[in-house]
């Protein structure tokens, strides 16, 4: 005995079976949109310039180092290889990233 389908459903209703699911949608977007704090630029107290440079003369391109700068309201930290250091054009490059010398708060070199 063979049992026949009642009601054939249509392939658009049998489609919307297997469309993806978002259990919580705009999550993804909030986050990527996290909270953010504008902060102004520190200005360098003679002791910081003074610091800063002393770390900025000890890097070398190849060694690991932290750089925490300034970028678009915010102070970001990036730890990474220095892959480029350009005293002419004064940029400070840690893996991909391309930092101004005038943004860089803070050089630190992990152990």
């Amino acid at each position: 005995m063979g049992s026949k389908p009642r009601n054939k459903m249509p392939i658009e209703e049998r489609a919307k079976q297997f469309m993806p699911f978002a259990a919580l949608k705009g999550l993804p977007d909030a986050l990527a949109a996290k909270e953010k704090i504008i902060v102004p630029k520190i200005e360098l107290s003679e002791e910081m310039a003074e610091r800063l440079d002393r770390a900025m003369h000890g890097l070398a391109k190849g060694q690991i180092a932290s750089v925490v700068y300034f970028h678009k309201d915010e102070y970001v930290k990036i730890t990474g290889l220095v892959a480029r250091i350009d005293e002419t054009g004064r940029l400070l490059q840690i893996v991909n990233t391309k930092i101004p010398f005038d943004d860089i708060l803070e050089v630190t070199f992990p152990e």
